[in-house]
């Protein structure tokens, strides 16, 4: 360790950590750092707050409320943050087994949903004459089954729709993400910042009352 690194440590948020309940958000789980070898152990094994039932499944770590935590231990060490000044904890129950008649009857009512979509679409463009029109074109002739037509384009929506979500089961394709995990992002990026605001606001509430927020309980 060189001689920089004496009196320094360097600390970076992870982005998002989730805990079994009842587990101890420490320095270590909540942050990568940068430490004196004679300190890291004990820094990451440094408890910075311990949940309990009324802080719910988010509690909100703030940057200030580690460097309190850290400074009263080692009050010589110098302490550089980079990234994010928060992190969002989530707290999590046991997993439970699945309910595999929930997930049939889910699946069940999603795949008649999906077909009955696709179907009103083809009544609402007229699909079935657009078919009977290029059979038409392609043979001189006229029919209602029009199996050479129908069925390859009843192949190719399913084709479509593998590709367009880029994924069968748990396998891609390819690194690109799909538009539905593009918005599943997205939604919890938005989420991510709600409960961060909420959070921030529960603590100037508290602030201002004279007590001290859920989660700073144990910051010193």
């Amino acid at each position: 360790m060189s001689a920089v690194m004496d009196n320094r440590l360097y600390i970076r948020f992870r982005k998002h950590i989730a805990l079994e309940k009842g587990t101890d958000i420490t320095l270590g789980r909540i942050a990568q750092m940068l430490a004196p070898t004679e300190l890291e152990e004990s820094l990451r094994r440094l408890v910075i707050v311990k949940p309990e039932q009324q802080d719910g499944n988010m509690v909100l770590v703030d940057i200030l409320q580690v460097i309190d935590r850290i400074s009263h231990l080692y009050p010589d060490l110098q302490i550089e943050h980079y990234g994010e000044p928060h992190i969002l904890v989530e707290i999590i129950t046991t997993r439970r087994t699945p309910r595999w008649l929930l997930v049939a009857i889910v699946w069940l009512l999603l795949f008649i949903g999906s077909g009955l979509a696709i179907m009103n679409f083809h009544a609402d463009v007229s699909m079935l004459a657009v078919h009977r029109r290029i059979y038409e074109l392609v043979t001189g002739q006229t029919g209602k089954r029009m199996y050479m037509l129908q069925i390859p384009y009843s192949f190719g929506i399913g084709i479509g729709m593998v590709l367009f979500f880029n994924h069968i089961l748990k396998k891609k394709f390819n690194e690109e993400p799909s538009p539905l995990e593009v918005e599943m992002y997205l939604y919890q990026e938005n989420m991510h910042r709600y409960v961060v605001t909420e959070e921030y606001g529960k603590k100037n509430k508290a602030t201002e009352k004279g007590v001290k927020a859920p989660d700073e309980r144990y910051s010193r």
